[in-house]
């Protein structure tokens, strides 16, 4: 199937003459007041605004136009060439593609699509048209001539749409790089050691366009390194993936929107979200948080796709320090350490349980699955083995998070026979 091929229907050359082309250069270099009040009269984008440098910026760019459709007249007799990088304005060589991917990066930058640019480029060929119409009235222009040189107009301005269409492309994408440089930037001074300053923080946040929030949480991500697949999420939520343990700063995390972002965005990974905190205490979130991610790979907390800090407060200030808990439990399960495997663990759910249930032996025997009198025969064993320890108030909660960090541990290894259910110690 043949393709189109602009270059194969382009309209050949006609014969104008030399005295024609310069009167029509000199008609086409003095529209430029004309295009200019036009455009400011029909583009609201570019009114009069009183201000002196943007009425320049807008005539220059018109006088490069005409310069450039002048240009193309030149070349009439070699209508397949292009034109060069560079034209002559003023003694000076100006790249006019440059000029225009310039005005292209101007619109991005101050907040506009390329909508009123490419408005005033279609007022500027309306205008031209009509003025090359009266023209060819004036100078008995043929009608191939006619054609032609509209034909040009519309390759001038195609070109200047392009040139400044890859201007606010690239200016687009050079600002979404700093916008994420500066935000990489604020996740660092947010979980900074020691914890910045209310100004600090706000300064970092207006320059990363970050609404501070009222409160916020850190989530850490379980991940041996960087994140190659980094899940997609909303804006508002900062990213630190490129970190050797990657996170996220989550604004206003218990509102139910978030909750639904974070659990349907981690849903490929294992991650634990922190308590909702201040600003300025997001180090201490993130901490919590990879605190959780420690606890549920050794066993001291459930291990589910997506760990949330506030079901866990119990566990967490309990298990901060591993080895003072190592200490507990030498201390406190002293006469356990004497008995086989399988009798340590039995007796140990039974006097967690029985602490538990408050020291109800009924409770404790429908919760193990065993008749009370069992249940009875065993806490006399543990009488025995502890002393009265075991109804010691002062004692009973040190024995109940030995029991809970001792069950936790074991349970990576084996599965006690009878296990009361998981509950948080407090």
């Amino acid at each position: 199937m043949a393709t189109y091929d602009p270059a194969a229907v382009r309209r050949p050359a006609p014969q104008i003459p030399a005295a024609t082309v310069d009167l029509l250069r000199a008609d086409v270099l003095r529209s430029a007041t004309e295009l200019v009040h036009e455009i400011e009269r029909h583009v609201p984008e570019y009114a009069p605004t009183g201000d002196g440098s943007h009425a320049r910026a807008l005539r220059g760019g018109v006088e490069l136009a005409l310069r450039r459709y002048v240009d193309l007249l030149d070349q009439h007799a070699r209508p397949s060439a292009t034109t060069g990088p560079q034209d002559v304005a003023g003694g000076e060589a100006i790249d006019w593609r440059e000029v225009y991917r310039t005005v292209g990066a101007n619109e991005m930058r101050a907040g506009r699509s390329l909508d009123g640019l490419h408005a005033a480029t279609r007022t500027c060929a309306r205008v031209a048209n009509r003025r090359l119409r009266a023209f060819a009235a004036r100078h008995a222009l043929s009608p191939d001539a006619v054609a032609w040189l509209a034909e040009r107009i519309f390759d001038n301005i195609d070109d200047i749409a392009q040139a400044s269409a890859e201007g606010y492309a690239r200016a687009r994408e050079a600002e979404a790089g700093e916008l994420d440089r500066r935000r990489r930037r604020l996740v660092e001074v947010l979980l900074a050691d020691p914890p910045p300053s209310v100004p600090a923080l706000a300064a970092a946040a207006a320059t990363a366009r970050w609404r501070l929030p009222r409160r916020l949480a850190a989530v850490a991500i379980a991940a041996p390194g960087p994140l190659t697949r980094a899940p997609t999420l909303v804006p508002e939520i900062l990213t630190g993936y490129d970190r050797e343990q990657p996170c996220l700063i989550v604004p206003d995390p218990e509102g139910h929107a978030q909750m639904r972002v974070l659990v349907n965005g981690l849903a490929a990974h294992h991650a634990a979200v922190g308590l909702a905190v201040p600003p300025t205490e997001a180090g201490a979130s993130l901490r919590w948080a990879r605190l959780a991610l420690d606890l549920a790979a050794n066993g001291f907390v459930p291990r589910q796709p997506l760990i949330w800090c506030g079901d866990h407060l119990a566990a967490l200030a309990v298990f901060q320090d591993r080895a003072l808990i190592d200490a507990l439990n030498e201390r406190q399960l002293a006469p356990l350490a004497r008995l086989r495997d399988d009798r340590r663990a039995l007796l140990a759910d039974t006097l967690l349980a029985w602490l538990t249930f408050n020291m109800n032996a009924n409770e404790v025997a429908a919760h193990l699955h065993v008749h009370p009198q069992t249940v009875r025969h065993r806490l006399r064993q543990l009488t025995d083995l502890f002393g009265d320890r075991i109804r010691d108030p002062r004692q009973r909660l040190e024995l109940e998070i030995a029991l809970r960090a001792e069950r936790a541990r074991a349970g990576r290894g084996r599965r006690p026979r009878a296990r009361p259910r998981q509950r948080t110690v407090g």
